[in-house]
């Protein structure tokens, strides 16, 4: 099933109960999606809205996949205008590294066919599940390969890791002092687990446990 959405207008706008109806519209489609595709247009690139609806997509945990609509209308393109234009788009929406970006024209139907098997793999990833056995092979060698913080003499000890749930991916570290999993070798690991496992076009939830 695909849904599509009036998107959301800055509060300024929502100043009548059909804008406010289609926020809302809007939050219950994510909610509803397994895999949610947001549309950036190719000549304003990533708008304050733009930033709203995917930081929503984000937080909801589903799988994401940033469009970049209207290709067909840049001019003048040139041989790193497309690497250019992803470069600005992945600024504009830095909180979602993990999403492929897609470009098309929806009104030429340029490469909109390419949009399908992007759907199924990302919804693939989004739903992928890694064994314990797995997991503890990459815990081991990046506490090889980056030792754990320590503060004030007392080290992290991190135990073992495992998968909590899917859609997102969830990932449980089980460690001896939570406070001192600092959250820049947390995302040292996220990034480990990502150039192993891929994950590509989903997000990761990582809880922290103290045994």
């Amino acid at each position: 099933n695909f849904i599509d959405t009036a998107g959301m207008r800055r509060k300024s706008k929502v100043d009548d109960q059909i804008e406010k109806y289609s926020n809302m519209r809007t939050i219950a489609a994510i909610e509803r999606a397994d895999v949610c595709l947001i549309l950036v247009d190719a000549n304003d690139g990533v708008t304050e809205q733009d930033t709203k609806i995917a930081g929503l997509v984000h937080e909801a945990g589903k799988a994401a996949i940033i469009v970049v609509n209207k290709w067909d209308a840049v001019e003048n393109k040139e041989t790193n205008t497309m690497r250019d234009k992803e470069a600005a788009v992945r600024d504009g929406l830095a909180y979602m590294p993990y999403a492929p970006v897609v470009f098309l024209s929806a009104l030429t139907g340029q490469r909109v066919d390419k949009i399908y098997q992007v759907i199924q793999d990302v919804h693939a990833q989004n739903t992928s599940r890694i064994t314990t056995g797995a997991l503890n092979s990459v815990l081991a060698d990046a506490t090889a390969r980056v030792q754990p913080p320590s503060d004030k003499g007392r080290r992290l000890k991190i135990y073992y890791m495992t998968q909590a749930s899917t859609k997102p991916p969830h990932f449980v570290i089980f460690c001896n002092d939570a406070r001192l999993f600092h959250f820049s070798y947390q995302r040292y690991l996220e990034n480990q687990i990502r150039e192993v496992f891929g994950l590509e076009g989903t997000p990761i939830r990582i809880t922290i446990r103290q045994k």
